[in-house]
């Protein structure tokens, strides 16, 4: 079976974890014997595992379709200017700027997107159908998101094959718009859902949520965990001499890094860890400067900034040392995600998490065994449960070897992506 997966680019940045979960899906897929291509559309992947066809573009490079979004001038630009606008070094630069990953402010663009044919980037749609149709010929394409449903009509209507699309974080995206706009949203992205075979969410809690949100039939929804391969995380057993904290995701305020740097303070100020330490990477955008600053003052403020270990560029094959040293790692998202790919990471090298009881992280926790949840999710319930699992180290050891076993067992690529295909030969078959 030939399968294109379409992916949204992030420039490689920051930490994105549906980015990297593509990836790692895709390799194994490509391992079970069956064709797959990542075609990235907005900006261009960091890291593509030799999945990408050399031939292709960005798709819907993100500059020309801002520009054709919210200047006329430029829907009818000479070919020459869009090629100079996709560029991969224009993009990359792009990615960089404050904005780049912003919802509020984009609630125009993303129904356009969402429209399809119908919305301001239909050129842009038109190349891409082309592409597929005369240079990949695949049996199935899997959207990376629902955000990009508004591509899945035409692609079944000139391709005639089935459109399978995944389920994370939508939500998240949506409710950041303005409030006018959420409610029309939602109703697009129900009505853009005919337009799809199946739909795979990543965990039952977002299964529950979209299935509301977007009136899925239960037929139509199937739900597969994200998977990693643990032979590429080395276990190891937390450090309890020492105590580390680690944070693995995109320096922000939604992702919770102010409640974690707040958390540790507190726990340094109130408890018997005087020595603890945290250490940091995940990476950020233009947009977290101003924020990131406002963290590290507070942490001078209290001399505890020679405490903390930054990795600001984050890099995939930089995770290995990133693990060594930790003892647990949190990740306190402000309102929860769908999955959390971080943890996943986490338990496959041994290292327990701690996690607010909000999204699907106390599901996660429950089935894996390899973590721990508090609330509220505020720096004060962090810092305690910080301080009672720092305090128990037979405990750590228990989480530690039950969060490794359960990726094994449960939470493994190989296993899970078998789980896909099945529901990929249903769509196809049918």
């Amino acid at each position: 079976m030939k399968i294109v997966n379409i992916v949204p680019g992030f420039g490689g940045t920051f930490y994105c974890g549906n980015c990297l979960r593509d990836s790692v899906y895709l390799k194994t897929l490509k391992t079970l014997g069956h064709e797959v291509v990542m075609l990235p559309i907005y900006m261009p992947l960091a890291t593509d595992n030799g999945l990408t066809n050399a031939e292709a573009p960005v798709f819907y490079g993100a500059v020309n379709i801002y520009l054709k979004q919210n200047f006329s001038l430029f829907r009818n630009e000479p070919a020459w200017l869009q090629r100079f606008f996709d560029s991969k070094p224009i993009l990359r630069y792009a990615a960089k700027k404050a904005g780049s990953t912003r919802a509020e402010g984009l609630e125009e663009m993303t129904i356009s997107m969402l429209r399809g044919e119908d919305g301001f980037q239909s050129q842009e749609l038109n190349e891409l159908v082309t592409f597929l149709k005369h240079h990949e010929k695949p049996d199935l394409v899997h959207l990376s998101n629902a955000l990009l449903m508004g591509l899945a009509k035409k692609i079944r209507d000139e391709l005639k094959i089935p459109v399978v699309c995944s389920l994370q974080d939508e939500d998240v995206w949506i409710d950041a718009m303005r409030p006018s706009y959420r409610e029309k949203l939602w109703q697009l992205m129900a009505e853009k859902g005919n337009d799809v075979d199946a739909f795979v969410a990543v965990s039952n809690y977002f299964a529950g949520v979209m299935q509301q949100k977007m009136a899925i039939p239960s037929s139509k929804i199937h739900i597969l965990p994200i998977g990693v391969n643990p032979q590429d995380y080395q276990e190891h057993i937390p450090n309890s001499q020492t105590p580390v904290i680690g944070y693995l995701s995109r320096m922000c305020v939604e992702n919770g890094f102010e409640i974690l740097i707040d958390a540790f303070i507190k726990l340094k100020d109130t408890s018997r860890f005087k020595n603890a330490r945290l250490k940091v990477t995940g990476g950020s955008t233009g947009d977290d400067k101003k924020f990131i600053q406002k963290q590290i003052k507070k942490l001078k403020q209290k001399n505890y900034f020679d405490d903390v270990e930054f990795m600001p560029e984050f890099t995939t094959d930089k995770l290995g040392d990133f693990f060594r040293d930790i003892t647990v790692m949190s990740v306190p998202v402000l309102n929860g995600e769908a999955f959390g790919l971080y943890q996943l990471e986490a338990m496959a090298s041994g290292i327990p998490v701690v996690q607010p009881a909000l999204g699907a992280f106390p599901e996660i926790a429950e089935q894996t065994g390899g973590g721990v949840i508090y609330q509220p999710n505020s720096a004060d319930a962090l810092s305690k449960a910080l301080e009672e699992i720092l305090s128990d180290p037979d405990k750590l050891l228990r989480l530690s070897k039950a969060g490794r076993k359960s990726v094994e067992e449960h939470y493994n690529t190989a296993l899970l992506t078998k789980k896909m295909v099945e529901v990929y030969e249903k769509v196809v078959s049918s």
